[in-house]
């Protein structure tokens, strides 16, 4: 098994990139290519790297501001692209990248096609709370979806939920402005409706109750999941700001500190994003975990273990399941 990793996507890269597979590799049952730039990534290779590391060779890579199908038509030889062939080649059972999000997507779904019965792909982003935490999606892959489409997503956020987070019986939330039955807008409306078939639906949850009541699946569009991640990102980066700020500089005060910062340790982890590492893009014939662009080589590890996760796993097996012909009652 192998997984193919963008070394040229991210703001970091190919740095951040390389130190997060260097870190990796030793707990990975996989090969790793790294494509892109040969000379770039050898400048950033130790003189004896794992053993199961390999360096694919791209000529091209995808800027963060390029217009995804523009790149998907120029860049034929891009980190991208060798990437995304590599998986629909069956050389690599997984990609990850941390470069633009949309031409990650693009690339992913032009390239490997949707699993049939998914009509629009969605990105499916872990977020903490006081139970384990909880998956999000769609978290920017589809914005123009329809109710119908939420639907396809419950099912698929179901399979990960089962296969990655280890939730037996996965329980799915409609983001609502109200719990009540015929809360929310049009969409919202008929969205609930359209879930209220199936037995694992679970009802509406509105946005400050997903962070303290135990649920596994949270569904919504791709503009307001979207919103709801950065937001979360930003008040965790503020929270961990406030703390650091709060440390005294005094050395004795900083003493007294010190009981205080080990509670604080795990509340830190919990809202450190590269903890997560990325997020799989979900509904597609392969797996694609697209990672925060400023990731560090601590996020890019975790990503990789994600995805080895989701191979070991059958993550894009049990999405299959989901969509079979008794999926309405079994899914």
């Amino acid at each position: 098994m192998s997984i193919a990793l963008d070394a040229m996507g991210g703001d970091h890269a190919p740095k951040e990139i390389i130190a997060g597979a260097l870190e990796a590799a030793p707990l990975l049952n996989s090969t790793l290519f790294l494509v892109g730039d040969p000379v770039q990534i050898k400048a950033h290779m130790p003189p004896n790297p794992p053993g199961n590391i390999l360096i694919k060779p791209a000529s091209q890579a995808v800027g963060m501001e390029e217009k995804p199908t523009d790149a998907y038509r120029k860049k034929k030889d891009s980190s991208l692209m060798v990437a995304a062939r590599l998986v629909k080649d069956g050389q690599a059972k997984a990609m990850v990248s941390a470069g633009n999000t949309g031409a990650a997507t693009t690339f992913s779904l032009l390239t490997w096609r949707q699993i049939p019965g998914v009509h629009r792909p969605a990105i499916i982003s872990r977020l903490p709370n006081r139970h384990g935490g909880f998956a999000l999606l769609d978290a920017g892959a589809s914005p123009d979806a329809d109710p119908e489409n939420l639907v396809e997503f419950a099912k698929m956020g179901r399979a990960y939920a089962r296969t990655v987070m280890g939730r037996p019986d996965p329980k799915v939330y409609l983001l609502n402005i109200g719990e009540e039955e015929g809360k929310g807008n049009a969409f919202s409306k008929q969205t609930f409706n359209l879930l209220s078939n199936y037995p694992w639906f679970a009802g509406n949850i509105e946005g400050k109750d997903m962070y303290a009541r135990p649920c596994d699946v949270v569904l919504c569009d791709a503009f307001v999941g979207n919103v709801v991640l950065k937001t979360s990102e930003g008040v965790a980066e503020m929270i961990v700001g406030m703390i650091r700020d709060e440390v005294p500089t005094n050395p004795l005060a900083k003493m007294l500190y010190w009981p205080v910062k080990k509670v604080m340790s795990p509340l830190r982890k919990h809202l450190d994003y590269a903890e997560i590492g990325g997020s799989p893009l979900l509904g597609l014939n392969g797996i694609c975990i697209i990672c925060h662009g400023r990731s560090n080589a601590k996020a890019i590890r975790n990503a990789l273990l994600i995805a080895q996760k989701a191979v070991d796993n059958g993550l894009v097996e049990a999405i299959r399941d989901s969509f079979g012909e008794d999926s309405k009652l079994t899914a």
